[in-house]
């Protein structure tokens, strides 16, 4: 039988990394009239294969964050495109949601796996 960590590993490392990059996409957004300001984010695919391979989520996450390259830079050094921000911070959102449902039923699961139903 499975250990609780086995059993929540894939989720809950999802959960951990979509929570950072909604940080990382608010941080954005917050940023965006800040001169200079260069726009982070996170490789979620390529963070979320590491961690599965074994490595932490943190440094997964290290090893998959950079710089965004925009697609059309400000004159005043900030790569932050507000309107790409928004829509990746939807998107990361959403998927957030769906991956904390996951979470939901795989306790619900246990809870009633527990109970003997």
């Amino acid at each position: 039988m499975p250990s609780l960590d086995q059993v929540f590993a894939l989720n809950g490392g999802a959960l951990q990394l979509r929570s950072q990059r909604l940080n990382m996409l608010a941080s954005n957004i917050a940023n965006a009239s800040t001169p200079g300001y260069k726009a982070k984010d996170l490789d979620f695919d390529r963070a979320m294969q590491q961690a599965q391979n074994g490595s932490t989520v943190d440094k997964a996450m290290d090893d998959h964050t950079g710089f965004r390259v925009p697609l059309q830079p400000s004159l005043d050094g900030n790569t932050v495109e507000l309107s790409v921000e928004q829509t990746l911070f939807a998107e990361n959102a959403i998927q957030y949601r769906t991956t904390l449902s996951f979470l939901q039923a795989e306790v619900a699961t246990i809870k009633r796996a527990l109970k003997g139903e």
